[in-house]
């Protein structure tokens, strides 16, 4: 078991000319009726509120402002998809893969109703959709597994949904840290049914780990 770490395996110049394409939001999903037709596969995206998915995402696409961030937890409370332009009209026929940015988990000050109606579309999702590939589920890596996110991995066991951890905000912590904290993450993971055995550790502030997601993502959708 292994870790991709930030900037240790450049990704191919296909790797870099594919996610160099201009991307769009094609669609938020309220609920589970709304979901657009299965077809292309599809890598999700999940994490505790601001863990840094949708900065993660605009990192990932080279587009600062598509997936919407904020300062406050809680913002993104649909399913957002998104594909490369050009896509989705019976001439261009479907894209080739969808990334899709899920509603934060974890944030206790949202009414209890509003916690409940994203958490039953989420994991919905995760159940049902056959075109789902792999969930990224990110981790803060200035504060690692919290009790949330064994929460969403014994749900994501029990669906026997891949899902694969990648480190978010490496740069906020210094290397050896993250060194350590990968060897324990993987560790954590270790026994864990549907968990990926390898991790991403990624910073979207400086880059890192950016190019081993997408060469990750390009070999999920092939």
């Amino acid at each position: 078991m292994s870790a991709a770490e930030p900037g240790q395996t450049p990704a191919s110049e296909a790797d870099r000319r594919f996610f160099a394409k201009p991307w769009v939001f094609v669609r938020g999903v309220p609920a589970l009726k709304f979901l657009p037709p299965e077809g292309p596969p599809e890598i999700a995206f999940a994490g505790r509120s601001n863990v840094g998915k949708s900065s993660l995402i605009n990192a990932l696409l080279g587009q600062k402002g598509l997936a919407r961030t904020s300062n406050t937890p809680g913002r993104t409370q649909e399913l957002n998809f998104f594909v490369p332009d050009g896509f989705g009209s019976p001439e261009a026929g479907l894209p080739p893969i969808a990334l899709v940015d899920m509603p934060g988990y974890g944030y206790a000050k949202a009414p209890k109703e509003r916690v409940d109606a994203w958490t039953e579309l989420v994991f919905d999702y995760l159940r049902g959709r056959a075109s789902l590939k792999r969930v990224f589920l990110l981790i803060d890596a200035r504060h690692g597994i919290k009790a949330k996110d064994e929460e969403v991995m014994k749900l994501l066991d029990k669906a026997a949904m891949s899902y694969q951890i990648v480190l978010t905000k490496t740069d906020k912590i210094k290397p050896p840290a993250v060194e350590k904290l990968v060897a324990e993450t993987i560790g954590q993971i270790r026994k864990r049914p549907a968990a990926f055995p390898e991790l991403i550790a990624t910073s979207s502030e400086k880059g890192g780990g950016i190019d081993d997601l997408r060469a990750t993502i390009l070999d999920l959708a092939e």
